[in-house]
């Protein structure tokens, strides 16, 4: 028998704010956290924008000497795991630490890390590396560090999968704990590649927005799109197994139903054309939680803002809803946040839950006219305000990678 599975605990570093609250409270307002890229000269570059995390300190979150051990994507997962803890009311004093684990993921860990020390061996030679650039670079750090700093003994791992492993990740601690494999799961992910190798890579790729206006550099389905926008941040959260989670009196935002883990087979970039492999991820969680199309309310889609996502993510939506692609309401919190790669997943999650608490469809920001195919409804223009029962949460990664989450309002 499957354990029935509850999220506890939600914690966020974003480019709209460093905590969930504040996060959650300027998705409302919506506010956009694209600007101007302030970590490096872009006098060079074509990119401009970019969607940076701002006024975040380490030292405020964690032992400062700990911090200095991190890189930032290290160092947004464990400050977004340390809320996400501390808002489940966990104490480990009380717990099997063997009982509770990380699945945390990143895409890429530090490039940073690479450029800082490549240029010490150009200029330096190659004794003047530093000793723990490997440990900095690594993206299974990000959990490594929030089993250290929690004291987190069970299973930890994470799960590379580009811009689907927040998912994957999350999608992984359900499994760990349906089948018994531990009772506590933190699990999202976390990024950071706002640089100079970061953004001429993607650059090159044609996958950037070039757009130098805010509001209109991440717009998800619109017919001007031109590309995604780098963002940054993590999104770490608790899951729980039910009965554990009642037992100890927590808090219960909601329930995880279902999961979907799909691969396109198709192109290292592009999504399957036909939409088959997002569809199948998403028909997969719909079929383990037991809905139908026509019971999901909402869809936190991927919606990069690149032509070949929104319109292959709209064909799988169509493929995986048939009559009922019309009846849901999809958006992009990546219109608000921009494209936190490995983050993305974390972050839109914690969206997804919000939502069904609040009953509040963010509306996707900038987006305004949307092409031909891209027929169904985005919320653009204004958020829709209604109850919100059942959530599906989309992310695709280079590589193929297909990753899907059901999300319900907990019944008890």
């Amino acid at each position: 028998m499957k354990r029935r599975v509850v999220v506890t605990g939600l914690g966020a570093v974003t480019p709209i704010g460093n905590t969930v609250e504040e996060f959650w409270s300027s998705v409302k307002e919506g506010k956009v956290g694209i600007g101007e890229i302030t970590k490096f000269d872009t006098s060079d570059y074509k990119v401009k924008v970019a969607a940076e995390v701002k006024g975040f300190a380490a030292k405020e979150h964690m032992d400062f000497k700990a911090a200095k051990r991190m890189e930032p994507f290290s160092q947004y997962a464990v400050a977004a795991a340390i809320e996400a803890y501390e808002d489940a009311g966990l104490d480990m004093e009380k717990e099997d630490p063997f009982r509770a684990g990380v699945i945390v993921g990143s895409g890429i860990g530090s490039l940073q890390v690479v450029e800082r020390e490549y240029e010490k061996i150009l200029t330096k030679g190659p004794g003047r590396v530093n000793p723990l650039m490997v440990p900095l670079m690594i993206s299974n750090m990000a959990a490594g560090n929030i089993s250290i700093q929690l004291g987190l003994k069970g299973k930890c791992t994470n799960v590379v999968t580009a811009c689907a492993s927040g998912t994957n990740c999350i999608g992984d601690a359900l499994r760990a704990i349906q089948y018994d494999d531990a009772d506590i799961m933190l699990a999202g992910g976390t990024e950071s590649c706002i640089c100079p190798t970061g953004v001429a890579g993607f650059t090159s790729l044609t996958a950037l927005s070039a757009s130098q206006d805010p509001m209109r550099a991440s717009i998800p389905f619109d017919k001007d799109r031109d590309g995604f926008v780098l963002g940054e941040g993590a999104g770490v959260v608790v899951l729980e197994e039910l009965e554990h989670a009642k037992a100890r009196g927590a808090k219960i935002y909601a329930e995880v139903t279902g999961y979907g883990a799909t691969g396109d087979a198709y192109h290292i970039t592009s999504p399957a054309e036909d939409g088959s492999g997002a569809a199948k991820a998403m028909e997969l969680a719909m079929k383990e939680g037991g809905v139908s199309p026509r019971q999901v309310d909402y869809i936190n889609a991927h919606g990069t803002g690149t032509h070949h996502n929104d319109l292959f993510e709209t064909r799988a939506i169509k493929l995986a809803f048939g009559e009922a692609a019309k009846g849901v309401v999809i958006n992009s919190t990546k219109s608000m946040i921009g494209h936190l790669l490995g983050a993305a997943g974390g972050v839109e999650f914690i969206t997804c839950v919000k939502t069904i608490q609040d009953g509040f469809i963010h509306q996707t920001m900038g987006t305004k006219e949307t092409d031909a195919e891209c027929d169904l409804n985005y919320a653009i223009g204004a958020p829709v305000e209604r109850e919100v029962n059942y959530v599906l949460t989309n992310s695709l990664g280079f590589g193929g990678h297909n990753a899907t989450l059901l999300l319900q309002k907990y019944e008890g």
